[in-house]
């Protein structure tokens, strides 16, 4: 519909003229459960009273509603006819007066695509899960409303729903007479609102706190998720990470939480990690582990836990105005969840995985044509969409910990305090948390916001080390660089540490100095005396976001001694800098396998160890040369399969080597063994087999033929639950045929009816890096298609297609014809949705940096 892209310019016009009394939301789901005749998607009623002011009475607005059809419409006692009010996506509100009363009662669709009110139905036994998704900006498919995020409200829902099922929402709630009442919210905007309903398993607890005034805080805690989950829910660890994240942000925010209770809800076919609804958080239900798993994936759960609770002060108490300023919300959770998992839980190397798995993404991002300042211009609820991205989250968080470097992290949180008890409940831009920063740090703001929120690009820096006659260093010099793209050169605070082996063989620490570096070069006066050393390690623990380079001395060093690096985050920041060598074709795909297969066995932090694990497969895949990928992939299913061997027995570095063994694997041997392992004729000792592991090890054997459609039919027969079927048709979408993947993009591109979960896991089958011959005829139905599904979809399920589907693996010697025909396509349609240009010109970004790569591999070679 025309309208349901709202723009930035008419949401200020509205946020002008109207102001936001109070929204009652009636929502009747109980056609949720039974059968469903008739043509059209299965709705729901949805009945909403709106009560609001406008400025100049007389005026024209609109509200917002998507929905298949609205029964009825009343504005201030009189009832409008929804066919001439009602286009489909907006409501149109004419002569308001001073103080309004709308009342929408209309019939809203249930949604397939984590979009909305989305509805599961459980395959194992049956039972039907509902919970809603909004952000940016989906309330709209459940409630008429005002659809932007500077109209809060205090909210009040109540909500008809089966005998047997259990509501919650942000608020408190009671039943009665059949009906679910919950507690008015304090003022929220509407893409933070919620509803779950179902019969979900719920567990539940209490943090108690007393603060020093002797006032008692006591926050009921829930947490659930479906009942085929059960036995899998570790509820005592999340609740855990909860209280410790409450007493974490108490401590250091000095305001309390102020949403009342504190559910948290893991559900299915979610298309984010997680929302931080006030009182009634959603996460993935793929947080819930049915496995054996690593440290790795508890740490990133709690992170996750403790990201979502900081949004309750950073993002739902004081809110940004617009999406421009997204990264108010984002980059603070982004930077919190680490600095409270650290600061507060067993997770106390979370820096390690944010400096080489958070920033990776941001890195990427940072570099691709798409890139843009932390504080963004969105012009649209679509540029908004995909503004949940690396810049908005790690870029972000990365520079929130330069700026606490930067300010002191007293001053930071003094800010933050008097940030959230200045502007609680209201809306915020930029200037508003700079104003308080530069009151209590006493540092002018605006430089160092200029150069870090808003320009775009990433710096590298590099060490020159020259030195004396007696092997002393007479001068190191640190260089700064900028792309040519984005030119500005930032003010660093930095640590440069000097590293040298030592005569037991680890490569250590031996003298190290804070300074800031600004311009194009900075002499670093504190390190000249020092010894010669082996390693110089600029950005040492990791104080600012920079790409780090290497001279040649310390780079034949990493090459020797990588793994003797006692230090595992000096360990991680070598490990992350030779990837983005890698990735800017200035170290060879195949040196940075070479280092991996020498060193990688080992590492001691697990999460890098898994980093590290799909950095050498992406190695492989995006920047070997052709000619070379065969040995190469040879080479990695030799080392992981060495290291599975090798690994502790029972282990999570031994898990860490099985996963990669099975997505590395590629000879017949590697094929046999897995096979072996999945019937129990071999084992390796202390390696359980367990039913995810199983799927691990099935992917790849569908992928090179030689696990049938039968053998998987024959597991889901075993995992006859909604996890097992998105594994099955992910591997069903991956067995190398023509046909497979005519079915496949059938059933995502000319089809939708499969829900959101089920799309991800056909374009993940269908996209095999090894299967580049099958994948080529759907490069120009490629072209052909995207606009048509961008036009005809949702904005989640266009984006997965479009990204999905490009033809990323194009057959040797291909590259420059996909390059062709990309570019060929932007030229085309310069006028097609600027969202969708973006997402085209991301995935040609990342094609040609990777043919780059392989001519630079194959130059090596």
């Amino acid at each position: 519909m025309p309208g349901e892209n709202l723009s930035r310019d008419e949401a200020r016009e509205r946020a002008a003229l109207l102001s936001v009394d109070g929204y009652e939301v009636s929502l009747d789901v109980r056609s949720a459960v039974g059968d469903h005749t008739g043509d059209g998607p299965r709705t729901f009623r949805s009945v909403t009273t709106l009560r609001f002011r406008c400025a100049e009475p007389g005026a024209t607005s609109f509200a917002d509603l998507i929905a298949p059809s609205v029964t009825a419409v009343s504005l201030n006692g009189r009832d409008l006819d929804p066919s001439e009010v009602f286009d489909g996506s907006r409501i149109l509100l004419e002569d308001l007066a001073a103080d309004n009363e709308l009342v929408v009662d209309a019939r809203c669709a249930y949604s397939r695509t984590g979009e909305g009110l989305h509805r599961f139905v459980d395959p194992e036994d049956g039972e039907v899960y509902l919970y809603t998704q909004y952000e940016p900006a989906d309330s709209r498919r459940v409630f008429a409303g005002f659809e932007q995020p500077d109209l809060k409200a205090p909210f009040r829902f109540e909500v008809r729903a089966p005998e047997e099922w259990t509501v919650w929402s942000n608020g408190a709630g009671q039943r009665a007479d059949g009906t679910w009442r919950f507690a008015e919210t304090k003022p929220i905007s509407t893409y933070i609102t919620c509803v779950v309903a179902g019969p979900y398993h719920y567990v539940t607890d209490t943090y108690e706190r007393v603060f020093e005034d002797g006032t008692r805080l006591e926050i009921p805690l829930g947490a659930m998720c479906r009942k085929g989950l059960a036995p899998h829910f570790d509820a005592d660890d999340v609740f855990l990470v909860t209280k410790q994240g409450l007493d974490f942000f108490h401590d250091h925010f000095d305001y309390p939480y102020p949403f009342g209770k504190y559910d948290q809800a893991f559900v299915p076919e979610y298309n984010l990690g997680a929302m931080e609804n006030p009182g009634m958080v959603t996460f993935r239900e793929e947080y819930i582990f049915r496995g054996k798993v690593t440290q790795a994936s508890y740490q990133g759960r709690a992170n996750t836990i403790l990201h979502e609770m900081a949004h309750m002060w950073f993002g739902d108490l004081v809110t940004m105005e617009w999406w421009d300023d997204l990264w108010l919300k984002e980059s603070f959770a982004d930077f919190m969840g680490a600095f409270a998992n650290v600061g507060a839980t067993r997770f106390k190397d979370a820096w390690i995985t944010f400096a080489n798995r958070r920033k990776a993404w941001a890195y990427r991002a940072d570099q691709l044509p798409s890139t843009h300042p932390v504080t963004a211009d969105i012009r649209d609820l679509q540029d908004a969409k995909l503004n949940f991205d690396g810049i908005t989250y790690a870029k972000g968080a990365s520079v929130l910990k330069q700026l606490v470097a930067y300010v002191g992290q007293d001053a930071f949180l003094e800010g933050a305090r008097r940030y959230f008890k200045r502007h609680a409940y209201g809306n915020t831009r930029l200037g508003d948390l700079l104003s308080v920063l530069e009151e209590t740090s006493g540092r002018d703001m605006s430089a160092w916001a200029h150069s870090w929120l808003q320009t775009a690009g990433v710096n590298s820096l590099t060490p020159q080390v020259l030195l004396a006659p007696d092997g002393r260093v007479d001068e190191l010099t640190v260089i700064q660089e900028a792309a040519e793209t984005h030119p500005e050169l930032r003010p660093h605070r930095v640590a440069v540490g000097l590293y040298r082996v030592t005569d037991g063989g680890a490569l250590e620490r031996y003298a190290r100095a804070e300074v800031d570096v600004d311009g194009p070069r900075t002499v670093v006066t504190e390190l000249a005396g020092a010894d010669a050393p082996e390693l110089v390690l600029v950005n040492d623990d990791d104080l600012t976001y920079c790409k780090i380079r290497f001279d040649s001395t310390s780079l034949a060093t990493l090459r020797a001694h990588l793994g003797d690096i006692t230090d595992p985050l000096a360990r991680a920041l070598c490990w992350s800098a030779l990837w983005n060598m890698t990735r800017d074709a200035l170290l060879p795909a195949r040196d940075f396998i070479d280092l991996v297969l020498r060193h990688a066995g080992r590492e001691s932090d697990i999460g890098v160890l898994q980093m590290l694990h799909a950095w050498a497969d992406s190695a492989l895949v995006h920047y070997a040369a052709p000619a070379w990928r065969e040995t190469g992939g040879t080479l990695l299913a030799e080392g992981a399969l060495r290291e599975l061997r090798a690994a502790e027995p029972g282990s999570e570095h031994q898990l860490a080597w099985a996963r990669f063994f099975a997505t590395a694997a590629s000879g017949d041997a590697d094929f046999q063994l897995l096979k072996a392992l999945l019937d129990g004729t071999e084992k390796i000792d202390g390696l359980e087999v367990d039913q995810e592991l199983r799927w691990s090890l099935l992917g790849p054997l569908a992928a090179h033929g030689v696990a049938d459609e039968s053998v998987l039919a024959e597991e889901l027969a075993r995992d006859d639950t909604a996890s097992g079927k998105r594994h099955q048709v992910r591997c069903l979408a991956a067995r190398p045929s023509a046909a497979v993947k005519a079915q496949a993009w059938a059933q995502v591109v000319e089809s939708d009816a499969l829900s959101n979960a089920l799309v991800e896991a056909t374009i993940a089958g269908f996209a095999q890096p090894t299967q580049r011959e099958l994948l080529a005829p759907y490069s120009e139905k490629y072209f052909a298609a995207i606009e048509r599904v961008w036009s005809e979809r949702s904005i989640q399920i266009g984006m997965d297609v479009v990204s999905g589907f490009f033809p990323a693996y194009p057959e040797a010697g291909q590259g420059r014809a996909t390059l062709d025909a990309t570019d060929a396509w932007l030229t085309a349609h310069e006028d097609a949705p600027p969202a969708l240009r973006r997402l085209v010109l991301e995935a040609r970004d990342d094609l040609a940096r990777g043919l780059r790569g392989q001519e630079y591999d194959a130059a090596a070679g």
